[in-house]
């Protein structure tokens, strides 16, 4: 009833006159009351007066909403405003949460809680001397710590915070350090260590991803793709090397003139290709792929050189006898052997190969990592390359032709050159036929023939 009178008193006053206040005096309120009610009265007043002066200073209303009053206006209704001050409660004192962590006991039967209680009343029977004489003096201290820590009477306190229980599981560490718990740990063997890891020059993701795939045996798509575009390389430039080689010696060897000539011509062409197009050698330069090539033709390339450094000798002296020989072979000697023609017929397969080459490379390039792309073929490279690598072994190339061209005729001898060669023998050839006869207990015939036929199973 007083809360509602006093709310009734303050109304009138915010609503009244001066009236309203000379009857609150002489009513006879106390001067607590009187006071409380003329702030109020007083704080009303103030407000009524700016709200007025603001009204008397904004603009008229034009019948079009202003932006800025718009945005706030959508800002006041998005969120709920404060309570005013006047019909603002009294705040209530914050209660005290106790955030200790308790144990909530399931409620019991009495049956239960009966056999509970004779179970721990057990516990104690033989508590005395008398009964534990086989104990120890620390055993019984330990069994006593333990039942009284067991049986208190309320719940030991946990902290409820990350840090509390951190504080409490390094004091426990710490006790269990200076009860000597972790004295006799069993020891295992060294974990070994890549040194690798701690490089700084190394990437931490690349490191063990190499280490995975290692250990799993795996192996990435672009080492599968490095060994397709390996031997798609090593195929190309072992056919386009012995190709050239193969014309080379053909082309000196048609010209005419003794093996030693023929050699001389091939070691002056061998001369002026390393004059002109000197050979790089490296694991990743154009000549690397002619190894297969050049251990076939010759075991070691010093010996290579001396032979061709014989020949030239050989020539030379040859030579001095013959004008026209030693002519030919200082104008040889200025230019290394090219042929165009020979280029231009196998240019539409070279530019094929070359392509082929360069998207696989690109395709490997798209899947290997920055340290291991690697760069694109050019087939004027290549051709330098080749031309460098095969000159050497021309001479060899035209020997061996050469030896071998003796070897075969005298094996085969003269076929239809006869002139006792009759017609089949033409056709057929003139080499003798050996027919290597059987034993013969081992001769199979028609009298063998006939007994398996009519021979009973």
């Amino acid at each position: 009833m007083s809360r509602r009178l006093e709310q009734a008193t303050e109304d009138a006053l915010l609503s009244g006159d001066a009236s309203g206040r000379r009857a609150i005096q002489d009513v006879g309120f106390s001067e607590e009351l009187k006071a409380k009610l003329f702030e109020k009265v007083a704080a009303a007043e103030s407000q009524h007066q700016q709200a007025s002066h603001s009204t008397a200073g904004e603009t008229p209303w034009t019948g079009t909403e202003n932006t800025v009053d718009a945005v706030l206006r959508m800002l006041q209704d998005a969120n709920k405003p404060m309570r005013a001050e006047a019909g603002a409660r009294c705040l209530q004192p914050p209660v005290v949460v106790d955030t200790r962590l308790r144990r909530r006991r399931a409620p019991q039967s009495p049956g239960q809680r009966a056999v509970n209680a004779r179970d721990k009343a057990s516990m104690y029977v033989g508590m005395d001397m008398k009964t534990l004489k086989g104990l120890s003096v620390s055993e019984r201290d330990e069994m006593k710590a333990e039942l009284r820590e067991r049986f208190e009477p309320v719940a030991r306190a946990v902290p409820a915070t990350i840090s509390g229980i951190a504080a409490l599981a390094n004091q426990r560490i710490e006790d269990a350090i200076a009860r000597g718990q972790f004295k006799d740990l069993p020891r295992g063997q060294e974990m070994p260590r890549d040194p690798r890891a701690d490089s700084p020059f190394i990437d931490t993701t690349e490191f063990i991803m190499n280490r995975m795939i290692r250990r799993q045996e795996l192996v990435p798509p672009w080492i599968e793709k490095q060994q397709e575009l390996t031997k798609a390389v090593r195929v190309f430039r072992e056919r386009l090397r012995n190709d050239w080689k193969r014309h080379v010696a053909r082309t000196i060897a048609s010209w005419g003139g003794s093996l030693q000539e023929q050699m001389g011509r091939a070691a002056a062409f061998a001369a002026a290709e390393v004059a002109y197009n000197p050979r790089y050698s490296g694991p990743d330069s154009p000549g690397s792929a002619g190894e297969e090539i050049r251990r076939k033709d010759c075991t070691d390339l010093d010996t290579a050189h001396r032979t061709i450094e014989t020949v030239a000798g050989a020539t030379a002296a040859t030579a001095a006898t013959t004008a026209t020989t030693a002519t030919t072979a200082t104008t040889l000697s200025q230019r290394p052997y090219r042929d165009h023609e020979w280029e231009k017929t196998e240019k539409a397969y070279m530019e094929l190969s070359i392509e082929n080459l360069n998207r696989i490379t690109r395709s490997y390039n798209i899947m290997a990592p920055e340290l291991a792309r690697k760069p694109y073929f050019s087939l004027d490279r290549e051709l330098n390359a080749c031309f460098a690598d095969v000159a050497p072994f021309i001479a060899q190339e035209i020997k061996t032709r050469a030896v071998h061209q003796c070897t075969s005729t005298e094996e085969t001898g003269g076929v239809g050159n006869s002139a006792a060669s009759t017609l089949v023998e033409r056709f057929v050839g003139t080499d003798s036929v050996k027919v290597h006869l059987e034993a013969g207990e081992k001769a199979y015939g028609l009298k063998e023939w006939w007994r398996d036929i009519w021979k009973k199973d």
